[in-house]
Parts: structure tokens; sequence; C-alpha cells
């Protein structure tokens, strides 16, 4: 994909920060905020999207309405990584997973259904190839 010029300027991050607040923000909306007409916020981040700044438009999750009651971050020693990315990537209880310089070779978090559901989970990761797991139960997100 070419690259047209990635200058990135004080409205551009100015849109950036109200998308991440909530990228389902009208177009209208956008451009007020940001002292633009509407076919002038919507080109603006049409190029934000061509530029791979913005990549995808997602949602924010609230896990415990789904009854995913405990959140934790995992550090993982595996004796072999092949396949267990994909396999990662494929579950819906993992919220993130990045292989990370250091002792672990890998950091997993969950939202799962309780201790009983981590439990599950850490069952699994044994299964799919992890040698040790050390666990960190989120007590409260931050950001």
């Amino acid at each position: 994909m070419a690259r047209e010029n990635t200058a990135i300027d004080k409205i551009d991050r100015e849109i950036l920060t109200l998308l991440r607040e909530d990228s389902r923000v009208s177009w209208q909306a956008l451009g007020e905020r940001v002292h633009l007409s509407a076919n002038a916020a919507a080109e603006r981040v049409r190029r934000l999207q061509r530029l791979g700044v913005i990549r995808r438009f997602t949602i924010d999750i609230d896990q415990e309405a789904l009854g995913l009651t405990l959140m934790a971050v995992i550090d993982v020693r595996i004796d072999h990584q092949q396949g267990i990315e994909q396999r990662l990537r494929d579950r819906s209880d993992v919220l993130w997973a990045a292989r990370v310089t250091g002792v672990p070779d890998v950091k997993v978090a969950v939202a799962c259904a309780g201790t009983e559901g981590l439990d599950t989970f850490i069952a699994w990761l044994e299964e799919a190839g992890a040698r040790e797991t050390r666990t960190d139960v989120v007590l409260s997100p931050i950001v």
C-alpha cells in the first residue's frame, strides 16, 4: 500500500482523541468539536485510515455484563510457540496477548467467569504448551 504524506497535525490528534472516546460519533458532531465541517472531518478520518493510523473501529464491552467477573493477567512460559498465538487469538475470553521480553514468553489478559473460569483457562494454557504460569488477579482497572 502506497503511503501518502504521514504528517499528523493538531486537528488530526484531536480527532483521534475524540474517536477513541466514541468511535460512533457523527461526522457533524466530530466536525463541530474540531471546528471543521462534517465533510472535512470525514475526509480527515478517511485520510487517517488510508495512512494506517486508524486501523479499525471497535467496541468496548462490559465484561461483567456478560458474567465475566474476574480479570487476570497471566505470565506464560511456553515449551513451544507453534500454534499458541493463533489459539490465543481464537479465544473470546482473551482480552489481549503479547510476546514480551524477559522471563515470561507471553503475557495474556483474560476475562473469566470467576475463579472456576480462570482455573479452566489456566488448564487450557497448560494443554496448549504452557510450561509455567504466574497469575495476577486484577483488582480494579485503571485505564
